[in-house]
């Protein structure tokens, strides 16, 4: 029989498959003569290509080079000019569209000259002209313009700081963003401001739990459904009020009160000539991953596509529905595989290097470590779609008993481990990480369970 690790790795490979960037632009996108469809599950309208007189594109994220190539592909020589921001080594060969990198997920130097390259090239749109807009995750630290308005400004270290600050705390992607939009001359809406005098065309990839397109690398092109004191109430439920930059703090106390312009809202003249289309969710990785596993003959669940909460608690409740299905056969038969995806966090409360969906197969073991004559022999995989699961160069990790027992005759016990936050160096030394490299695709995470 094939070792369910494999078939993990197997189940989790076709869901990334299925939201491959190029594959959902050739889907959504097609051309005609110089008529362009654009036609989704919601939505079917078309551009007269010939009625332009340029057409430029612009991005960010860490799938939107991939979704690049598929424009090039299909317009060629009819784009004009382009420039899309990427996370450092999710590259592709392009033609007619420049790429540059920069850092994720804390913003660096190179964010700061992104998003300024980005925002010239935005501001040179005239009447006449079509932009598309190609919006991934990881965008928010992909691009960096710190606030300024009539000599008041924030700094990159200032942005630096509160997204370090976000990240370490447990603060979930749709309130870390929410934060982010304020404290910047691009994001929530910012981007819209400087193309609004031509046409533009925003095609997203979604990261996020629920698609909220305003959170979608901090809703570049879209109206900013937040409010400032939601952003200061996020601040305070994390206790992080008077530990951030002095600015920034000042910054968002002073929108909060009306002093300063919020974000654009949905009302706002810079949304008059825009379109907005998802291309790719979680949830379509989840069906395909589903399919897989039904191929491979499991009782297939799908639970859910909007997983949050602590990673290591999450680990919990896999589990115990391990536990349930070896036991009762519930809430599926053996052969079983349950599937879910979504966006757990972490609170950082040792040193060590990791990531999400490490902590959580690490989670697992320890939680089975302590009750393991209850799961039988179920197979955990919890792994990224992006390629890099926090800062490492693992998508994810396995967690299995013979995975247990392996570490424990090394001397690992994965509690130990799990309190330094160090699942990198516990699954490194087994050889149990898996590194798929930049896949040029996000939509958040997928955990496959299987119980033979």
């Amino acid at each position: 029989m094939t070792d369910p690790l494999l078939h993990a790795e197997w189940i989790f490979r076709a869901g990334l498959d299925r939201v491959d960037p190029l594959k959902m632009m050739e889907r959504v996108l097609s051309l005609d003569g110089d008529t362009l469809r654009v036609t989704t599950e919601s939505q079917s309208f078309e551009y007269d290509l010939a009625r332009y007189r340029r057409i430029l594109v612009l991005g960010a994220g860490k799938a939107s080079a991939r979704m690049a190539l598929g424009l090039e592909k299909l317009l060629g020589e009819r784009i004009a000019d382009g420039i899309v921001a990427v996370k450092e080594g999710h590259l592709e060969l392009l033609d007619r569209i420049r790429l540059v990198e920069a850092s994720h997920p804390v913003p660096d130097e190179r964010s700061a000259a992104a998003a300024e390259a980005v925002l010239d090239l935005a501001r040179t749109a005239e009447p006449g002209d079509l932009v598309f807009v190609l919006v991934s995750g990881g965008g928010s630290a992909i691009l960096a313009a710190p606030w300024s308005e009539n000599g008041r400004s924030l700094t990159l270290e200032d942005k630096q700081a509160v997204t370090k600050s976000l990240l370490a705390c447990g603060a979930t992607i749709q309130e870390i963003n929410c934060v982010r939009k304020k404290l910047s001359n691009i994001k929530g809406g910012r981007l819209a401001r400087a193309l609004a005098r031509a046409e533009f065309l925003s095609l997203i990839l979604s990261d996020v739990i629920g698609d909220d397109l305003d959170a979608i690398a901090s809703g570049l092109t879209v109206p900013d459904g937040t409010t400032c004191s939601e952003a200061n109430g996020i601040i305070e439920r994390y206790g992080l009020a008077g530990k951030l930059p002095p600015a920034a703090e000042s910054l968002l106390r002073d929108v909060a009160l009306g002093v300063i312009a919020d974000t654009p809202k949905a009302d706002d003249p810079a949304f008059a000539n825009s379109r907005t289309v998802l291309i790719g969710t979680n949830h379509q990785a989840l069906l395909a991953a589903r399919e897989k596993a039904r191929e491979l003959g499991y009782n297939t669940l799908l639970l859910t596509s909007h997983l949050t909460g602590e990673a290591r608690e999450m680990a919990h409740l896999f589990l115990g529905i391990a536990k349930d299905i070896t036991a009762h056969g519930l809430p599926v038969e053996r052969p079983a595989c349950v599937i879910a995806g979504g966006e757990t966090t972490v609170t950082l409360r040792g040193g060590g290097k990791g990531g999400r969906n490490q902590e959580m197969a690490l989670a697992y073991l320890a939680a089975y470590a302590r009750s393991p004559k209850d799961a039988g022999a179920a197979v955990f995989l919890a792994a990224s779609t992006d390629g890099s699961d926090g800062p490492t160069d693992a998508t994810g990790a396995f967690a299995s008993p013979a995975i247990l027992e392996q570490g424990r005759d090394l001397g690992l016990e994965p509690s130990r481990f799990l309190a330094e936050n160090d699942a990198y160096h516990y699954f490194e030394q087994l050889g149990q990480l898996l590194k798929t490299g930049p896949t040029n695709t996000n939509v958040c995470d997928i955990k496959v369970l299987l119980v033979p």
